[in-house]
């Protein structure tokens, strides 16, 4: 199991608004992508994962129309 810190963004909407909503947890977790899988458990959701060259996992998610990010650092 590892630890990581979890950024998860959600994008606002409204083209005027270009503030989002964001949380920062930390988590012992085995698998990020599971994670993002239980986290939207019975939603309609796509999600492209990438790599960065630090290592950070990241989750482009589309849910319900509204576009989401979560960010996993490990630690």
């Amino acid at each position: 199991m590892k630890e990581y810190e979890v950024v998860w963004e959600i994008f606002n909407l409204c083209s005027n608004n270009q503030m989002r909503d964001v949380f920062i947890e930390e988590v012992q977790i085995t698998d990020p992508e599971q994670y993002v899988r239980d986290k939207f458990a019975g939603k309609d959701v796509t999600f492209e994962k990438s790599v960065l060259e630090n290592g950070t996992i990241v989750y482009d998610i589309q849910t319900s129309d509204i576009r989401q990010r979560m960010s996993f650092t490990e630690i």
